[in-house]
């Protein structure tokens, strides 16, 4: 599909969250971080979070705050409700969870951050009813995304981290 004229291109730091119309892209690059993107086939709207932490400590501020998937998932739900639609209408992607560490003995889950954010964003979607139309998730390094909110398509660039201090190893997914 070819560019639209106009095209809002947003980039999301850690934290962030977007929700757009069709002539808008969102951008973001992850390490152990999460992203999920949720469009809208037929109103070609959308949005894409970046999360650092599953969840955080049930006593913070009750604001929704974008580090935390757990929260992230509720602004999406927010932004929905604003739209007047349901989760059920979008399909949803998720990327990144990458290890960024991969030569660290771990002994523990202290420094297995990207795959408890892979974990929450799999069981919280499960939870919601929604399948996952892709995702590319896991490894070792870390992740450019582009969403082509007018189009839905998700373009991914890995960037592995060699455990054994070898040539890095591009991939385009």
């Amino acid at each position: 599909m070819a560019l639209p004229a106009n095209v809002t291109e947003v980039f999301l730091q850690p934290g962030e969250f977007h929700f757009g119309h069709a002539k808008t892209r969102i951008k973001t690059i992850l390490g152990s971080c999460v992203a999920i993107t949720m469009w809208h086939p037929i109103l070609h709207i959308g949005g894409m979070c970046h999360f650092l932490l599953p969840s955080r400590d049930t006593r913070a501020s009750e604001r929704l705050d974008g580090r935390y998937g757990s929260d992230a998932l509720q602004l999406f739900l927010q932004e929905m409700a604003r739209k007047g639609t349901t989760l059920k209408e979008y399909q949803v992607k998720v990327f990144g969870g990458g290890d960024m560490f991969p030569s660290l003995d771990k002994r523990g889950k202290a420094l297995e951050i990207g795959m408890r954010n892979v974990e929450l964003a799999r069981k919280a979607l499960e939870d919601l009813g929604v399948p996952v139309a892709a995702e590319h998730v896991g490894d070792v390094g870390h992740r450019q995304v582009i969403f082509d909110v007018w189009s839905g398509d998700v373009w991914v660039r890995h960037q592995r981290i060699p455990a054994n201090g070898g040539p890095n190893v591009v991939g385009v997914a």
